[in-house]
């Protein structure tokens, strides 16, 4: 199997980690959705789906099943794109809700229920309201994801959502920081090659 690079959480928001699943961090672009595998992958990663319910549908899965789901992930996931970059910078309109009548479709077919357990595993704390949901196909893949986009456009201020400034990047990411100054991915990526290249400039500047 081909290696598989750690998947990018950078964003501040699961949605547009979501989004990232696709990026150019240095110079090549990666797809950590390629296929099911890489899906799966990238699942477990996020922690949107328990490892046990992953491990089972990989399991059970029909050849090229897995694959054919990675794929409408990807469409998904290039839909939403579209959504967002269209939105960004902004607060999100009453309109917009008719544009994301996808969501809502797909999110219908979810089979989540609630079921009261232990808050711990001790059982001196109390009970607690658990979420989970039914893994019965591989298809159901696509619930947890499409939750985590329908919580982001609820909860996120579309203001705040920006683009990395860096000139290769593709990262977005949702701006938390006091001020809302952040301007990069991550000050290790795409930062510290900014201050490199304005540090050159400078110094080329010095020498005319």
């Amino acid at each position: 199997m081909a290696h598989r690079y750690p998947a990018i959480f950078v964003a501040d928001a699961l949605g547009l980690d979501f989004l990232n699943s696709i990026a150019t961090p240095v110079d090549t672009t990666i797809e950590w959705l390629d296929d099911g595998e890489g899906l799966l992958n990238w699942l477990e990663q996020a922690r949107l789906a328990p490892s046990a319910a992953l491990d089972a549908i990989r399991a059970q899965a029909l050849p090229g099943e897995l694959d054919r789901v990675a794929e409408q992930v990807r469409n998904l996931r290039e839909w939403f794109r579209g959504f967002v970059r269209g939105h960004k910078g902004r607060p999100l309109p009453a309109e917009s809700l008719a544009e994301l009548e996808p969501l809502n479709r797909l999110m219908e077919r979810d089979e989540a229920f609630g079921r009261i357990a232990l808050r711990n595993s001790t059982g001196t704390a109390g009970l607690e309201l658990q979420s989970l949901r039914k893994w019965r196909t591989p298809e159901s893949l696509l619930q947890p994801i499409g939750e985590a986009l329908a919580r982001f456009v609820c909860t996120e201020d579309f203001t705040h959502v920006k683009a990395c400034e860096g000139p290769a990047c593709t990262l977005l990411f949702a701006d938390h920081t006091r001020g809302h100054a952040r301007r990069w991915c991550s000050m290790a990526i795409c930062g510290n090659r900014a201050k490199q290249a304005a540090h050159r400039q400078r110094l080329k500047a010095q020498q005319h």
